[in-house]
């Protein structure tokens, strides 16, 4: 372990980082958008936007498979079942990462509120959105060609959000209630984030000393916030998910 990084940095703010890592990591298993508290706390430290995203996947990639390892040994998802999509979340990723490290995402940037905030205000008024399982609007093949790809380069690309609109993806297009989508989100989730985790790696972009620090506390939050799934259902995650995409929308307007 790189010792002088951490004393530049002070113990109080490794510290920090732990301590948000664990808190993004129970919202990330919930609900998504635990991003929302990891890069800015990574931003802190004074490194470069690029070297933020690269180090929150690199914390990111344990949090969402600590999430997914606990919702398969709970038999909610079956890897072999969602193949196909995990390697087409896991291409559309990779693209993503490429392109943030040729062209940063400031147009992205831009927009990323007004979708969020659409995204949060169509959870919050309806109510009986993922209780039930309902009629997909699109088939399996099409989803996992079409949607988790397209997901998959906007979480390589910027990233905060992505288990939320995997999430909603699998309830508005494949009729799923609440616990089961969220649980496949943490799966693909996992994927976008090795994926990108990988092509940061090749790039030279990771804080090494920094995410290890935070995958610690990311076990933790994603452990817990994985049996509050469990326990919790439909009636947790929805308010969750539009607390998140607010918070979120406010973070981004106004900084």
């Amino acid at each position: 372990m790189d010792w002088e990084i951490i004393m530049t940095l002070g113990i109080e703010l490794i510290a920090l980082l732990f301590f948000v890592a664990l808190c993004a990591g129970f919202i990330d298993a919930m609900a998504g958008g635990g991003g929302l508290l990891t890069i800015p706390a990574l931003l802190l430290t004074g490194m470069n936007p690029v070297s933020a995203l690269a180090t929150n996947k690199l914390q990111a990639c344990l949090g969402s498979f600590s999430a997914s390892l606990m919702m398969i040994k709970k038999g909610l998802i079956h890897p072999k079942m969602m193949k196909i999509a995990l390697i087409m979340a896991f291409v559309g990723s990779a693209v993503g990462t490429v392109s943030v490290q040729i062209s940063p995402p400031e147009l992205l940037q831009k927009a990323l509120p007004f979708v969020i905030g659409l995204v949060g205000v169509y959870t919050l008024f309806s109510p009986n959105l993922g209780k039930l399982e309902s009629t997909p609007r699109m088939s399996q093949k099409m989803y996992q060609y079409s949607i988790a790809p397209l997901i998959g380069m906007y979480d390589g690309y910027f990233g905060p959000a992505t288990g939320t609109f995997f999430s909603l993806s699998q309830v508005m297009f494949r009729g799923r209630e609440f616990v089961q989508a969220t649980a496949r989100a943490k799966l693909l989730n996992f994927a976008t984030n090795i994926a990108s985790l990988i092509f940061f790696i090749l790039g030279g972009q990771v804080v090494w000393v920094v995410g290890f620090v935070m995958m610690a506390g990311q076990i933790i939050g994603a452990y817990l916030g994985s049996h509050m799934v469990v326990k919790g259902g439909t009636k947790f995650i929805r308010p969750v998910i539009v607390f998140v995409c607010f918070a979120m929308v406010i973070k981004l307007v106004w900084g």
